[in-house]
């Protein structure tokens, strides 16, 4: 039901885009990642991601005009890159075709999320939740169970013709798909409440040992199927946020046809471990997750925790490739403990552009990352993200991408 008139702004967006796909900065970009990823000390890489686009329209260059569903969909992705590499590019990559993630029916675990929330901003997903407890006995645990995956390979089909017509002679269109993406302890709490969780961890370890067991059996079972039917991907733009390009991933034997879980990145991430034990995330994160690892190609771990008193244990896991650093870290002591062996992804703190912007903070934070990483040999990169506000002022963003690249241009 796409008219011509939507037909038409999305060739106009979409040869915009080609052009800039088209631009020489994009190859070296994509090089610097892969060496960076490499473990190969080079200018980092500085992405931004997960953006509160709401507050960041300037001349209402990012207003929608399609109306059928599928045309937005599409608008949406063209009109937001086009404006980031306008206003902040950074060293953000694109890429000269337009992929379609491959779609897949779910049959869920047998249990939905029972929460209340609030919102202050309805055109915020930045929202509170209270989550309460649906886990509280074996018997209910029992009701858990593997999901059913199978490939949607008729709506896959019907999506890329759908652009194939709309994109032909601008951009091809392609299908793509997915690495693993493993949170348990993102996904428990839904379903008990993050307090309910840190307190059994202490007063029910075998309780709790249970939950983790029947998730990790039910991400098991999902990355198998996921295999099985050809839902994984190497080729990916993005490894939640960051680079993914490496030179060590598809693995040598890969047949050019069939992507197996070691031909893949794997991320992993245990964000209320915060506030347990180095030893406690041993027990119920690492010897859980571990397996998992194994299958995998390669390991990205952590995202908003510190990790600094847990590297030596993620150094345990063979396959590690990229570790998160985030703004609550000791980065000098996480740049010591990962040196050259591992990349260092270092999270600078969201809340710089939330309000006012201190541009002696973002420098000395920015300054501080730099000269920790070269001073240990590090491969690391810059990813700002969990961007919840701008405070209503997209120049933020701007400025902090402004400020960020001069300060980098110090020192390379």
């Amino acid at each position: 039901m796409i008219t011509q008139r939507e037909t038409e702004i999305l060739r106009e967006l979409a040869k915009k885009h080609a052009e800039c796909a088209a631009d020489p900065v994009n190859a070296e970009r994509t090089l610097r990642a892969r060496d960076i990823n490499d473990c190969k000390a080079r200018r980092p890489m500085v992405w931004i991601d997960e953006i509160p686009w709401f507050e960041m329209d300037i001349d209402g260059q990012l207003k929608l005009h399609c109306e059928d569903d599928f045309a937005r969909w599409m608008e949406n992705f063209f009109r937001r890159r086009l404006f980031g590499w306008k206003y902040f590019q950074a060293d953000m990559i694109l890429e000269d075709a337009f992929y379609i993630e491959k779609s897949c029916f779910d049959s869920g675990i047998g249990m939905a999320v029972n929460e209340n929330t609030i919102a202050t901003d309805d055109k915020n997903n930045i929202i509170s939740h209270m989550y309460l407890d649906q886990l509280d006995t074996d018997e209910k645990i029992e009701q858990l169970h593997c999901r059913v995956i199978k490939a949607d390979k008729a709506t896959d089909q019907f999506r890329m013709a759908a652009a194939e017509e709309i994109l032909r002679g601008i951009l091809p269109v392609k299908l793509r798909g997915r690495y693993i993406y493993n949170q348990p302890w993102d996904e428990i709490p839904r379903f008990r409440g993050v307090e309910t969780v840190l307190f059994d961890l202490i007063e029910r370890p075998e309780f709790m040992h249970k939950i983790i067991s029947k998730f990790t059996e039910i991400r098991q079972s999902e990355m198998l199927q996921m295999e099985a039917e050809g839902l994984l991907d190497f080729n990916i733009s993005t490894l939640h946020c960051t680079p993914p390009q490496t030179s060590d991933l598809p693995a040598p034997d890969y047949d050019g046809k069939n992507v197996r879980l070691k031909d893949i990145w794997y991320r992993g991430m245990a964000q209320m471990f915060s506030s347990v034990s180095p030893a406690m995330f041993e027990e119920f994160e690492l010897d859980y997750a571990r397996p998992l690892m194994a299958q995998c190609g390669l390991v990205y771990y952590g995202c908003c925790e510190p990790l600094d008193l847990v590297i030596p244990r993620l150094k345990t896991i063979p396959n590690l490739r990229k570790v998160g650093v985030s703004p609550w870290s000791n980065v000098n002591s996480c740049a010591e403990q990962l040196g050259s062996d591992y990349v260092f992804a270092r999270k600078p703190n969201p809340a710089m552009v939330a309000g006012t912007l201190d541009r002696q903070a973002v420098e000395h934070e920015i300054s501080e990352t730099i000269e920790a990483c070269q001073k240990n040999s590090c491969a690391y990169e810059f990813v700002l993200k969990d961007i919840s506000t701008v405070g209503n002022n997209p120049y933020n963003l701007i400025e902090w991408n402004k400020i960020t690249q001069s300060v980098i241009d110090r020192y390379y």
